[in-house]
């Protein structure tokens, strides 16, 4: 499953956050880091799912 999620989280950073943790604070971390650049977005959503 988490194979999935990252594969997710490359394509679309917050969704995959959000299928970690819901509607917490990293989420909308990543929703920020998203808007401000693609790349830091998906690293911050790749290092969430692969921390927990």
């Amino acid at each position: 499953m988490d194979l999935l999620r990252i594969l997710i989280a490359i394509l679309l950073p917050p969704l995959g956050v959000f299928l970690q943790v819901g509607f917490r604070g990293a989420f909308w971390l990543n929703i920020l880091l998203t808007l401000l650049g693609y790349l830091p977005g998906i690293i911050h959503a790749v290092w969430i799912i692969a921390r927990r």
